[in-house]
């Protein structure tokens, strides 16, 4: 156990099952209301989740990218993508409180149901990231995930280790053509590209999101648009040829998926055969009993509280990893490096 330094004066504790964090949102605040409430119940309760590791080790068999002149036009900005910084809590309490309302109907401890979740996933989950974007940034940065820490290691190095080392296992190298499924705002892509030298595509359905990737990308002076881009769709069709990319990774994106082995199809087409897809998948693992009420509880509040249609178990994730013929393996910090 220790505490994760999350930026902007906060920290929470970790322990080696952890799988995302706890910022400390008043629950009246108008859009932390309802998007952030399982951050109030999983630091008692970490042991029902578990980050694991995948990798695919064979493939199957114009794309719709987004220069920031083409996201202006499409969504009609008055000025360059890269160079905005639109605002989620721009927005007024009165039209937060209604998206709110809207998305906290899909969940189950709102009288939703998984079905009618998977059923509309898409609007699900970008809802949930219209509005939890600016709080996942503010208090995490631009990578939004995890990584274990090694001693006198930071939060911000521990991600880049955990990104170079996908990169690396994934042999990614100078000319490659890679794909990040669910790219965020893009720190991942960004970190990737900029350490392999590869051609990396980031592939989201949410426009916020793209905009806040292009703005970061702008940023760094880094001349991106050289080896990065990014395409505004959805990972259940992807808008790309079969065998189009040398590598694919995700990094706790496809928990969003309503069907994890759709998703999982339509990655191993756009892969090329023989090359490697890595992933960080969400997993309940096998202390969690569906016929106990408390954890019934706590699991309907994780979806809630992260965007989820529902939460598959190590054991569904095993199935369908070893069916697409993949190498799979679990990670924690208690096999982490001293």
């Amino acid at each position: 156990t220790g505490e994760l330094e999350l930026g902007h004066n906060f920290k929470v504790p970790y322990s080696n099952s952890v799988m995302h964090c706890c910022t400390s949102l008043q629950p009246n605040s108008a859009v932390g209301h309802g998007t952030c409430v399982l951050l109030q119940h999983l630091l008692s309760r970490w042991n029902l989740c578990v980050c694991v590791r995948v990798f695919c080790v064979r493939g199957a068999g114009g794309t719709n990218s987004l220069s920031a002149h083409s996201f202006q036009q499409q969504h009609k900005m008055t000025t360059p993508a890269t160079f905005i910084t639109p605002q989620i809590t721009s927005r007024s309490a009165e039209r937060v409180a209604e998206d709110i309302d809207k998305y906290e109907k899909y969940h189950t401890t709102h009288g939703g149901d998984v079905e009618a979740r998977k059923a509309q996933y898409a609007d699900m989950v970008n809802k949930y990231y219209d509005l939890a974007t600016s709080f996942y940034e503010y208090g995490w940065g631009t990578s939004f995930h995890f990584a274990h820490r090694l001693k006198h290691e930071t939060h911000m190095e521990s991600i880049r280790r955990h990104e170079h080392y996908l990169a690396l296992r994934l042999g990614l190298q100078p000319g490659d053509k890679c794909l990040d499924v669910g790219c965020g705002i893009g720190g991942p892509l960004r970190e990737i590209a900029l350490f392999s030298g590869a051609h990396v595509t980031g592939l989201n359905n949410n426009a916020y999101q793209i905009s806040r990737a292009l703005h970061h990308n702008s940023r760094t002076g880094r001349n991106l648009d050289k080896i990065s881009r990014f395409v505004k769709a959805d990972f259940m069709n992807m808008p790309f040829e079969s065998g189009s990319f040398d590598a694919v990774y995700q990094i706790d994106a496809t928990c969003h998926a309503p069907d994890q082995v759709g998703c999982y199809k339509e990655i191993l087409r756009v892969l090329k055969p023989g090359q490697y897809f890595a992933g960080y998948e969400w997993c309940a693992t096998d202390l969690y009993d569906p016929t106990n009420l408390n954890h019934k509880s706590i699991m309907a509040e994780i979806e809630l509280g992260n965007g989820l249609p529902d939460v598959r178990c190590v054991s569904v994730c095993v199935l369908v990893t070893c069916h697409f013929g993949t190498r799979w393996g679990s990670e924690s910090t208690a096999s982490a490096p001293a």
